[in-house]
């Protein structure tokens, strides 16, 4: 079992929390209070996980620059007070930033029993092999 610190620990709660009101906040037509505390708390949980230097450094790598914009750009516009066209900002950036991660996932969700039944249906297979390829998303 993986050992957390007591701050990664508050990390986790305060993302968890974050993607909370972030389904929330569209689930309910893109309420902009809640996608702005949904964003708030996702990215500072992000950072007590993986601590602030890390955060920094993955966010502001060179070949992440476009993707750290767009996701960024996302969160000031849902912060002024336009939820929809900040939301796809957020999402076009939120699948920049980690697309290397899709394949691991993609792996780990095929060894999941009734999910891995499902990705393997004959319209979705298609699609999961495309975002399980880490090069293809450019």
């Amino acid at each position: 079992m993986i050992s957390l610190t007591d701050t990664q620990k508050i990390g986790m709660g305060l993302t968890g929390f974050g993607v909370f009101f972030l389904f929330f906040g569209m689930i309910l037509f893109f309420d902009k209070a809640l996608l702005a505390i949904g964003n708030v708390l996702f990215v500072a949980g992000l950072a007590f996980v993986i601590g602030l230097e890390r955060t920094f450094r993955f966010f502001f790598q060179k070949h992440k620059m476009k993707a750290t914009g767009f996701f960024l750009g996302g969160v000031f516009v849902v912060l002024i007070g336009w939820p929809l066209i900040g939301m796809i900002f957020e999402i076009y950036g939120f699948f920049l930033l980690f697309r290397g991660f899709f394949p691991v996932v993609v792996g780990f969700i095929r060894r999941v029993p009734v999910l891995g039944s499902l990705l393997n249906l004959s319209g979705i297979r298609s699609f999961v092999d495309k975002v399980g390829e880490s090069n293809n998303m450019v």
